[in-house]
Parts: structure tokens; sequence; C-alpha cells
């Protein structure tokens, strides 16, 4: 069962989508900061996969992927996003917002399949 990390500063948004793992049948750890995130990846090696929204104070998706790639080159992270596509030159797999759990399913999928 994979362990997913989901990263999102609205609190309803995070339960909603942790709820949606769960039921499909993944472990979820919740971050509600970049921040948070990171010192969660820091405790949690058995991270499989991170879901971060992109538009958060502090500490953007983007750079926390950066961030996470910096020590952990191969955790593949999905940029949940309203804004259509990852920031320019940015290669990370988007998950558009609003989305429903088949689209987390197939996005979770495939990112776990690279």
């Amino acid at each position: 069962m994979p362990t997913i990390l989901l990263v999102d500063d609205d609190a309803l948004t995070a339960m909603g989508s942790a709820d949606l793992i769960e039921d499909l049948g993944h472990t979820v750890l919740t971050a509600h900061s970049g921040k948070e995130a990171l010192a969660i990846a820091a405790e949690r090696p058995d991270l499989d996969l991170v879901v971060t929204d992109q538009s958060m104070p502090g500490m953007s998706g983007v750079e926390l992927a950066k961030a996470l790639r910096a020590e952990r080159p191969a955790l593949p992270v999905i940029l949940a996003t309203g804004y259509g596509a990852a920031p320019d030159g940015e290669s990370l797999p988007t998950l558009p917002k609003p989305y429903d759990q088949a689209q987390l399913a197939e996005a979770i999928r495939s990112a776990l399949a690279r």
C-alpha cells in the first residue's frame, strides 16, 4: 500500500482529498504547508508520492518539489493546480483543480508507474 503525502494549505480541501486517497486504498499523510511537508518527508523515508497544491503561502508547490528533489530525487511529485499547467520550465505532472476521484486515481497510478 503506497504512502502518499498530501499538501494543501486549505484544510477542507486537504480533508476531502485525503478521504479520496484513503478510499483508493493508499495511506495518506497530510501537511498544510511546504515547511510542514518537508519536516514530514525528512522523517518518513517510506513516502512513495507527494501530491501538492501549487498556490500556498510561504512556499509554492513547485518550490516544495524542488526542495524534495534536492533530498530525494526519485520521489514523484504531482502538482495540483487550478491554473492549468505547471509554471514554465517545470516538468511536474499536474492534476487540474478541482479534480474528482477518477482523475486523482489516474494521476497517482501514472506517477507511481514512473
